[in-house]
Formats: structure tokens, sequence, C-alpha cells
């Protein structure tokens, strides 16, 4: 290499050496996109808004929500991995979109580990086991040696196939070794009437769907999905305290960016992050969904979303769920 050459390339590393300082020390210098893959009003978005309304207010530039729901939350996810790896788009990914659609999806456009970046878990939500209160299930004792008296025959729902509700009861039975008949509905909604209406046996439904109808005395809980118990359902024995050693299972949601934002910005971001979720009116928020914060570092997302990955992926092979 000549002199000339030697020296020049020494002056565009200087440059870009001492730009990136800059730029991630000015973030934010305008509005930041939030993308929320799914329709306003459900438990991400909730989230999202009071997340990105304190964030707002923390880092002095408006977090602009953007709901772009679609392909169980593929096409907002994508959006958010194809966008400038500027720190001004970020996205609320969660358990179905980043750990169980990469599997369950044949084209999915987007690699969660390639094309994103982790920031920092935000919350997660356990599911619960619910039957109608008119049930002669009691408990989930009961509901197993229903199951294993007639395999088959035990119908559980859920709002659709290959969602973080259905896959739980996947993962139920597998724990349990018991074989029920998973019925697949168009949503949550009407997934509960049938239940009530002694249709179903059985709902593995989020906690902020159910929680108004298991208070009101029509919905029985058997269980929660998390290692711990729900502050929303405190009287509620997790899975584990049921009987079923070591279940864990919980829809989580966290932010990403695209893959090359500058680690400055995302570190940046990041403690932001953590520093919202210890916010009382954050916490509140996030509890009324039936969640609990999070937070933690990048390094301990990143190894959380590869390990959610391998547990999903073995779920939905198991399950047989596949969308073309």
């Amino acid at each position: 290499m000549s002199k000339l050459m030697t020296c020049l390339a020494a002056a565009v590393l200087s440059v870009v050496a001492a730009v990136a300082p800059v730029a991630a020390q000015d973030w934010p210098a305008k509005a930041v996109k939030l993308i929320v893959p799914f329709p306003p009003g459900g438990g991400t978005d909730i989230i999202a808004r009071v997340l990105g309304h304190h964030l707002g207010e923390s880092l002095k530039q408006p977090f602009i929500i953007e709901n772009k729901p679609g392909a169980g939350g593929n096409i907002g996810v994508d959006l958010a991995a194809k966008s400038p790896p500027d720190g001004y788009t970020i996205v609320l990914g969660q358990t179905s979109n980043l750990a169980i659609n990469p599997t369950l999806y044949t084209n999915l456009p987007y690699d969660p580990l390639k094309d994103l970046a982790p920031v920092t878990l935000v919350a997660d939500a356990p599911l619960a086991l619910v039957v109608s209160a008119d049930s002669k299930v009691k408990s989930l004792a009961d509901l197993v040696a229903a199951a294993k008296a007639k395999p088959d025959e035990v119908t559980f729902a859920s709002p659709g196939n290959g969602t973080v509700a259905h896959l739980t009861g996947e993962l139920l039975q597998r724990a349990a070794a018991i074989k029920m008949l998973h019925v697949p509905y168009r949503g949550s909604a009407p997934a509960l009437t049938d239940l009530m209406g002694g249709r179903i046996d059985a709902f593995m439904a989020s906690v902020p769907t159910a929680l108004a109808q298991i208070k009101g005395g029509k919905l029985r809980a058997l269980a929660v999905s998390s290692a711990k118990r729900s502050p929303s359902l405190p009287d509620v024995p997790t899975m584990q305290e049921a009987g079923l050693k070591d279940f864990d299972a919980t829809t989580w949601f966290g932010i990403l960016v695209p893959a090359g934002t500058p680690k400055p910005v995302i570190d940046k971001l990041s403690a932001s992050i953590n520093a919202a979720l210890k916010a009382p009116e954050v916490a509140v928020k996030i509890a009324s969904e039936g969640g609990s914060p999070l937070g933690g570092t990048v390094d301990q997302f990143a190894a959380y979303l590869r390990s959610e990955l391998t547990t999903w992926s073995g779920v939905v092979k198991a399950s047989g769920a596949k969308v073309d």
C-alpha cells in the first residue's frame, strides 16, 4: 500500500472512530419509532405505550407508537429488522414472533438472531389454565387424571394454532404425559364463550383475558404456567406447585433494534428502559396486564432469546403445527 493510501485509510478510520461516540452521545436527536406488531388495545400495545411515554420524557424526544399487525406479528418485526440501524426504529417483540414463529412459519422473512439486536427484556406474563366454574375438574391433578383415563377426549382450547397458548398446552401434555384434543379458535373471546358454556373442557388463557371471569366466579383457575405465582392471581398455584417439575412458560416482551445499530446507542436505550421499568406508573400498568417488569442487560436478553428459541422450536416440532 502506498504512503498516500495508508494516510487516507488512517484518516477514514479516525473520522469513523470520532463520529460514532458523538452519534451515540447525541441520540436521540429526533423522534423514535416504536413498532408494535399487533393491533391497538392489546397487551403488547398497552405495554409499549406506557414504556414509550416514559422513555419520551426521560430522553427528551417523542417515542411514536406505530401498530403494524399481521401474520402473527411477523409483519411488524420484519419492518423493524429491515429499517436503518440508527436507533430511530425499535420494536417490542414477544414470544410468538421471536421464539415460536421461526419454527412455525416455513418462510419467515427475518432471522431474530441475525437481523435484530436485543436491547432489554421488558416484562413477562404467565398463562392460566382455566375451566368452567361448573366443571367437575377442581385441580390440575383432576385434569391430568381425566386425560389419562380418556386420551384425546378431554378438550383444550387456544386462540389459534401456533399461539403461545396452544404451545403451552402442548408443553403441558408433554410434561404430564397426557394426550388432550386441541381445539383452536379465532381469538380468545369465542374460546371463553364455549368454555363457560360447557362445550370445551379447558383453556390456556392469558391472565388479562380470563381475570374478570375468574374473579367473577365464572371460571376456575387450576394453575399458572410461570415458575412464580402471578401477582394478579396470588391464590392460584404454579404448574410446578401443582406437580409438574420445572414447568415454566410465559409470554414475554422485549425491545429490539435492527442489527448493526451502534452499541453505544443500544446501551443507552437499555439503561433508559431499565430505569423506566422501575417507575411506579410503568410497573403498575404492566401488572394490570397480569405481567411483571423484568429489565436486565443486553447480554442477558440475548442469552434468553437463544434459550427460548431452542425451547419453543422443540415444542412446535412436537406439536406438528406449521404455517406456510
